[in-house]
């Protein structure tokens, strides 16, 4: 048997992957998720096999043929920054990672036990009725400490880095923030919006795929489980700092914002200089996550659901919707000349 066809032997015979598929039939909406736990669970037999002796070649075989390592290696070269067995052996006999061992084998089992599915209708609560969405989550013992989304448009995977000290909660919100931008990637907007935006001038068109940024803001929503969760007590810690003053930054960050839009919208910023200036709103838990946010549960709470996933599956209407309610409410404006760029009404 060759290399290859034995490694993908070991993967179809060694892999964990819980399906998981839920029809929500209020909405129409299909859901289908994977919890793919094979990376994980092959590295932790390698380090069950260092405390016994040494890790055999069917021990290191069925690391590199599982799917969440085959997927780890395939986005890290797209982003060109090659994983190779040499260094990941390296990692894998670290004795760093020989002391997490149990931790890692804890938080690995607590995750499996999570409601996965639960993760999924979060998202779909915050889509348009009749959304589709597909998934694998892969928990991951991997080098670097980073949770990322990869192939949003083809075969969309989750990869979250194992950390012990990430509790179910925190699991489950970051688990429903990113599915809710894969849902988003595979049902919004619709093709007729498609059309429109593709007809836009290339200003507008600009600034449309900016307002995407709010995106954050209503994962953050979805992940939460509803306008009434305060995102302080889901996300994690390093993100809370910016969840405690979210109320007093809110209109300094709309000002900010207004400035970049704008800056787009009179042609001063163009694509290369957009996207070095709109990144620096992400930050950890920047203005395009609470801002959003903010703006998103102001308009839930005054016009209800249906009226917010209208503007999550048309960017366009999220400003002025939400202006007809800051203006009654108190809340910050944005300036007509940003709100209404695309003439509309925001009804």
């Amino acid at each position: 048997m060759s290399g290859v066809r034995r490694r993908t032997f070991i993967a179809a015979a060694l892999m964990t992957a819980l399906p998981i598929q839920a029809l929500a039939a209020d909405s129409g909406a299909v859901l289908q998720l994977r919890l793919v736990t094979d990376e994980a669970e092959a590295v932790l037999r390698i380090l069950d096999a260092r405390t016994a002796g040494v890790p055999t070649d069917a021990d290191w075989a069925a690391v590199f043929a599982s799917e969440g390592y085959t997927r780890l290696v395939a986005r890290e070269a797209s982003l060109h920054r090659p994983i190779d067995e040499i260094s990941f052996r390296a990692f894998a006999m670290s004795d760093a990672l020989l002391r997490r061992r149990e931790a890692l084998r804890d938080v690995l089992q607590r995750w499996s036990h999570a409601d996965v599915t639960e993760c999924g209708r979060r998202a779909l609560a915050y889509l348009p009725p009749g959304s589709r969405m597909r998934a694998a989550v892969y928990p991951e013992i991997k080098p670097q400490g980073n949770s990322f989304v990869f192939d949003l448009e083809h075969d969309p995977g989750i990869f979250l880095y194992l950390d012990p000290k990430v509790g179910e909660t925190e699991f489950t919100y970051t688990v429903a923030h990113e599915l809710h931008h894969v849902g988003f990637a595979q049902n919004c907007p619709t093709p007729a919006v498609k059309r429109e935006i593709a007809a836009l001038p290339p200003r507008l068109k600009l600034f449309e795929s900016w307002l995407g940024g709010f995106g954050e803001g209503f994962a953050v929503l979805a992940g939460a489980g509803g306008p009434s969760v305060n995102p302080a007590t889901v996300v994690s810690a390093s993100a809370t700092g910016e969840w405690a003053t979210e109320r007093e930054t809110f209109a300094s960050r709309i000002d900010a914002l207004t400035t970049f839009f704008r800056a787009i919208l009179n042609g001063q910023l163009k694509h290369d200089d957009a996207t070095k200036a709109g990144m620096t709103f992400f930050g950890n838990q920047g203005p395009w996550y609470t801002v959003g946010w903010r703006m998103a549960i102001t308009i839930e709470f005054n016009l209800g659901r249906t009226r917010l996933v209208d503007c999550i599956a048309d960017n366009r209407r999220f400003l002025p919707t939400y202006n007809n309610i800051a203006a009654r409410s108190g809340l910050p404006l944005w300036p007509n000349d940003v709100a209404h760029a695309f003439g509309l009404t925001g009804t």
